[in-house]
């Protein structure tokens, strides 16, 4: 067996060069928009998470963002927690909804489909977290075109 001479690593070291910005920061231009859709189940993968962490620098690079949850992507948007709604059962266990909440806390408009709401999951309005808009199934599309024909910027989360 060939010795093992390098030093374990500890807390505190770094593993890469994370300071170095290969591109420029890029900033909304007065007026610009963004569109974040998600049809995606919360807690099946990182993507929903993930794409929440880049709406809120979407708002923050100044971008009047809306997020757009459809078909199991209501699933980010209902209260959670156990034993009572609110409390934290794992670590972890409210990020997407913390998320959801420091978007529209910073200006984001939150929008959640009636139609998978109730049809899919079995959730009525109450279920939403506060400040989330519920929104009739045929403004799923419209809401996509009219982001389009402002010219914003739209970002598709999608998982099976």
């Amino acid at each position: 067996m060939p010795d093992v001479t390098t030093p374990a690593h500890k807390a505190g070291d770094f593993f890469v060069d994370y300071e170095e910005k290969v591109f420029p920061d890029v900033q909304a231009e007065p007026g610009e928009k963004a569109l974040v859709t998600f049809h995606t189940v919360a807690f099946e993968g990182s993507i929903g998470l993930v794409n929440l962490l880049q709406t809120t620098r979407l708002i923050r690079k100044g971008f009047e963002t809306s997020v757009l949850l459809y078909g199991p992507g209501v699933t980010l948007g209902v209260q959670r927690g156990f034993p009572k709604i609110g409390d934290e059962a794992f670590p972890g266990h409210q990020a997407m909804n913390n998320q959801l909440v420091k978007i529209m806390e910073e200006g984001g408009k939150v929008y959640a489909c009636r139609f998978a709401l109730q049809a899919l999951y079995g959730h009525g309005e109450p279920s939403l977290i506060p400040g989330i808009t519920p929104i009739n199934p045929l403004d799923v599309l419209d809401i996509v075109l009219l982001h389009r024909k402002d010219g914003s910027f739209i970002l598709d989360t999608w998982t099976t």
